[in-house]
């Protein structure tokens, strides 16, 4: 075992960055290659049934089965072309991953051959077993029957040999057993409530598209390492090791050069994800070793949702043929930054951007403040709930520490935009503060233009922060599907734009002027929503306190936070907007308890398999060299001048027995308390048991092991290390 650490790393870094063999042309040329997107559409389809399909996507128009099945025989025609052989409905159950099970386009001649077939009833619907999937009691595990129903807003694509159906997923009777069916209903909430405010600014505004930018981190380490690292391969992180003499403390990795490998890798995955349609903008170097982000072009929140979700699978696969794992999980490693999924939201209409650069013209401005006002509404009134939506198990270890924003909600608008909202809320009814738009900084630099200076800054600890024409959620996870905080979002958004029109409406019925009840309604939310905006440290201990007085959710602990999403305002909320209905929010909320009693029940059981079948012998073998190692010293010298040279081994001897004492002390403790929660039948309950009296052994016994890491000689050491997982030769 000694030696086995070194082979996987020498072997781990002697692999070499693969060529990539690019695509022959512009990005543009093969973009979208493998998706049914309009072009496709268009050559495969007959004009009427192209005419028709774009009103369904479009327009929410219904489908009709007749025309589904021209639709499924021109996709069909174009699969089969592409070499495709099996088809699948691609949808995303509340495990956070996504689902498909493979269907052949085989049907029998009646010859005794068989022959490519594929319906209009095979692409809008399939019946998936639902009690193999997360319900949280809606359905028994006797009642199998769910159906997926196609989504054609989302374009259908090929992944090697199948075409992927991108569906919803429901219950027999009808509940969402998926994250895509009530975003899209929120999606709808946000579009009917965000056009009737619109129509006060411009009568012509007929639907309002919520938008959606993921930003997605993660961390790449040799697949070699990665598979000496149980931790690793079971949970997502490493559940023990000590910091690195070098990490991130001088700044050097953030935006530096890719190494090769890495490059390599990116190109591939770009190529990739680029012929699926997915818009790749960015790519760069992240905060920590090894971490690196990409990001796309803006997209229609459930696209963008969708595209995200295609690319963290196909993250997994590219890295692996280039001889890395991809960690997806938001803290893999203590003491460095860790990964988030930064969700860039935005509303437009058919006309333009509403969350525009101010300073256009008084009508665009005011319509501007208005959106900026009633989306602080939605997530002042639902902060708690909001937090509800990005917190997990793994998340949580994320959230207020190296560089991600802290577990309290807070929205940063920037000093201009947070002028003017105190200028309205001071000014008389009627009177209205412009906006400036983008400035001009000259740096009387021979050879450099002047630049142009946004209306805000940015604060990296700002968990919902404004950054110019759209809001910064920064809080989601990096491995969780977006569609968790976009649901919620979008709701409570549609809500206080639904509340803000009926009080707006109220005052106009009474005889107001229109500019002048809009001004009236917005004080008044501007001081009730004032609670919500920060623009200092939100690492600060000044500001939790301050939040707590303010009324914010400061909770910490996961499963309690999960209660917002079954407080009395929460259910009005979803119910009221059409998005979910209260007994699937109980069943939604047991699945969180109960995944999170699991992911760490199984890092409780991974950490002390470790603790005991590892590190423990490793020490006692080391500490046996010491003590071996101690009494030749003392057969060898004289007793005076052996008890000297035996001094260090002596203390080392006696560290190494009082850290091996606690950790199967402890280790035999923590086994104690899971058995205790394992017996309580309440998933709340005992996911609170989790959290609370297993979850602290998981760190007191880790201090113990990173200490002993220090103490034992190198070479005895059976897990790669910090220095070895983080840098990438």
């Amino acid at each position: 075992m000694a030696n086995l650490r070194f082979i996987v790393v020498e072997e781990a870094f002697k692999k070499k960055a693969l060529e990539v063999e690019a695509p022959k042309g512009r990005p543009s040329e093969y973009f979208a290659k493998y998706v049914f997107n309009r072009e496709k559409m268009f050559k495969y389809l007959p004009l009427d049934v192209y005419n028709k399909l774009r009103d369904v996507i479009d327009n929410g128009a219904p489908l009709e089965l007749s025309v589904a099945d021209q639709v499924a025989a021109g996709m069909k025609k174009w699969a089969i072309e592409m070499g495709v052989t099996h088809c699948t409905h691609w949808f995303q159950p509340l495990t956070e991953g996504t689902a498909e099970k493979h269907d052949a386009f085989v049907e029998h001649d009646g010859k005794g051959g068989m022959i490519e077939e594929f319906s209009g009833k095979e692409l809008v619907q399939q019946e998936p077993d639902a009690s193999s999937f997360p319900s949280g009691g809606i359905r028994s595990t006797f009642e199998a029957r769910g159906y997926s129903a196609w989504d054609p807003a989302s374009p259908v694509f090929i992944v090697d040999d199948t075409l992927m159906i991108p569906t919803i997923f429901i219950s027999y009777t009808g509940e969402a057993l998926d994250y895509k069916a009530p975003l899209k209903k929120a999606i709808a909430a946000v579009d009917k409530a965000a056009t009737a405010v619109c129509q006060y600014f411009n009568p012509d505004v007929k639907k309002v598209h919520a938008n959606l930018g993921w930003e997605q981190e993660y961390f790449l380490v040799d697949e070699g390492l990665y598979a000496a690292r149980p931790d690793l391969l079971l949970t997502g992180r490493t559940l023990m090791g000590h910091d690195s003499a070098k990490n991130q403390q001088m700044e050097d990795h953030y935006f530096g050069a890719i190494p090769t490998r890495v490059a390599a890798f990116m190109k591939d995955l770009e190529i990739q994800a680029l012929e699926l349609g997915i818009p790749c903008k960015t790519r760069h170097n992240e905060v920590a070793p090894n971490q690196f982000e990409i990001a796309p072009i803006f997209e229609e929140c459930s696209l963008a949702v969708d595209h995200n979700m295609l690319l963290m699978s196909l993250m997994r696969k590219v890295a692996r043929k280039h001889g890395f794992r991809c960690l997806l999980h938001e803290k893999p490693f203590k003491g460095i930054n860790g990964s988030g999924k930064h969700c860039n939201w935005s509303l437009s209409t058919d006309t333009g951007i509403l969350l525009h650069a101010p300073g256009k013209d008084e009508n665009a401005d005011l319509r501007f403040i208005t959106f900026i006002v009633e989306t602080l509404m939605g997530v002042y009134r639902h902060n708690g709930l909001l937090k509800a939506s990005i917190i997990t198990a793994s998340n949580q270890h994320r959230l207020g520490a190296n560089e991600a924003p802290p577990a309290i909600i807070s929205s940063f608008l920037g000093a201009q935009v947070s002028k003017v909202l105190d200028e309205i809320e001071k000014s008389d009814a009627g009177e209205f503060a412009s906006l400036k738009g983008k400035t001009k900084m000259s740096l009387d630099i021979p050879q450099i233009p002047d630049l142009r200076i946004d209306t805000t800054d940015r604060n990296r600890t700002s968990p919902f922060a404004f950054t110019g024409n759209r809001f910064e959620f920064r809080a989601v996870g990096s491995q969780a599907n977006p569609a968790a905080a976009m649901l919620v979002l979008n709701t409570a958004v549609a809500e206080a734009l639904t509340d803000f029109k009926t009080r707006v409406d109220e005052l106009i019925s009474k005889g107001t002027d229109k500019n002048a009840a809009i001004l009236t309604i917005l004080r008044q939310d501007i001081k009730t929503c004032k609670p919500i905006h920060f623009e200092g440290n939100g690492y600060s201990e000044e500001w939790k306190q301050e939040a707590q007085k303010r009324g914010l959710d400061c909770e910490t602990s996961c499963p309690v936070i999960f209660d917002n999403y079954l407080k009395p305002e929460s259910i009005k909320m979803f119910e009221s907007m059409h998005v979910l209905k209260k007994n699937e929010l109980i069943a939604r909320n047991d699945i969180k308890w109960e995944t999170f009693t699991k992911k760490i029940q199984i890092e409780a059981r991974v950490f002390g398999d470790l603790a005991l079948n590892h590190i423990i012998p490793v020490a006692t073998r080391y500490q046996s060299t010491l003590i071996d190692n101690v009494h030749k010293i003392s057969t060898t010298f004289p007793a005076d001048e052996a008890a000297k040279l035996n001094v260090d081994n002596i203390n080392i001897i006696k560290k190494i027995s009082k850290h091996t004492s606690f950790i199967i002390e402890n280790v035999q403790k923590m086994v104690d308390a899971r058995k205790v929660a394992n017996k309580v039948e309440d998933q709340r309950q005992k996911a609170v048991l989790y959290h609370d009296t297993v979850m602290p052994y998981l760190d007191s016994i880790r201090y113990h092991i990173d200490k002993l890491e220090l103490i034992v000689e190198d070479e005895m050491w059976t897990l790669p290390k910090y220095r070895e997982l983080l840098f990438i030769r």
